[in-house]
């Protein structure tokens, strides 16, 4: 049997690095996305040689792309697919929170453009140039902490700007952010094609990892009260490695898993409406054809 061939992105560090060093030694191909060339370099270098004895798996490659810009979103898709990468399983790992409010070039919040629509994006442009493999799947890295997001449920924003006029809570944006693409994954898993499944990850408090202290802000200066009660790495990467690898494809798909099996998010993430409203605005957000339902 041929190699799985897992793009992961945010994988030149963190979660996304220990993911693709269990999936290697599983005997997936990993291809690798960061935003700094040197670091996501260094990054596949340190995983040769992990593949196991009479695996055909290929050499890690790297892509670079900022994921903050859709242009480069898009890029990137392009250039996977005219790459010909089959990818069985996209892993849309890249994450982020900011201690303020800043827009990106695309005139959204920058939380929102990295959690939310640079996955939304990446998953729709692979799909329609045809680079998803017919039973591929796509793992979107979730927290438990989206509980804590807050949205107009009578007019929800997926652009992230309202946090320009009100009260920005590093927490709560980063929660509501994760919030919205989760609804947004659980209407699209009623669209894709048949065979393929879409997934929410959810690793837990994950310690030494980059996010919190690169976030600064409240995160970074409340990091330390969580550390006993977190998990190591390896063990956050439990899921969505076993998402990647089990056989049959989990079930069910656009659902909520922790801990490799699925769990309960929060109330509102369940609400199909505000789920089937959240996906056609990104969509006209982000200019992608909605895929029929």
């Amino acid at each position: 049997m041929s190699s799985k061939t897992a793009v992961i992105t945010g994988g030149g560090s963190g979660l996304g690095l220990v993911t693709a060093r269990h999936l290697i030694k599983a005997g997936q191909t990993v291809v690798l996305v960061g935003r700094d060339a040197a670091r996501t370099k260094a990054a596949a270098d340190s995983l040769r040689g992990l593949a196991p004895a009479g695996s055909d798996a290929a050499p890690p490659r790297t892509y670079i792309a900022d994921l903050e810009q859709w242009s480069q979103v898009r890029a990137l898709a392009s250039k996977l697919a005219a790459d010909t990468v089959p990818v069985d399983v996209l892993i849309n790992n890249a994450g982020a929170a900011f201690p303020r409010y800043e827009q990106t070039a695309d005139g959204v919040e920058r939380t929102y453009a990295i959690n939310h629509h640079a996955p939304f994006l990446l998953t729709h442009a692979l799909l329609a140039a045809g680079a998803l493999t017919p039973e591929a799947r796509i793992i979107n890295m979730s927290t438990f902490v989206e509980k804590r997001g807050k949205l107009d449920v009578k007019d929800p924003d997926v652009a992230g700007r309202p946090w320009n006029s009100r009260f920005y809570h590093q927490i709560n944006v980063y929660a509501t952010s994760k919030l919205v693409s989760l609804l947004a994954t659980r209407e699209l898993a009623h669209r894709l094609p048949d065979g393929m499944s879409i997934y929410n990850a959810n690793p837990g408090m994950v310690k030494g990892t980059a996010i919190n202290s690169n976030a600064g802000g409240l995160m970074r200066l409340t990091a330390p009260l969580f550390r006993p009660f977190a998990v190591t790495p390896d063990e956050g990467v439990q899921t969505p490695v076993w998402l990647a690898t089990a056989s049959p494809a989990p079930y069910p798909s656009g659902g909520f898993f922790s801990k490799s099996q699925p769990d309960a998010p929060s109330r509102l993430a369940l609400d199909d409406t505000l789920a089937r409203i959240l996906y056609t605005r990104t969509a006209a957000l982000l200019g992608v054809e909605p895929l029929k339902e």
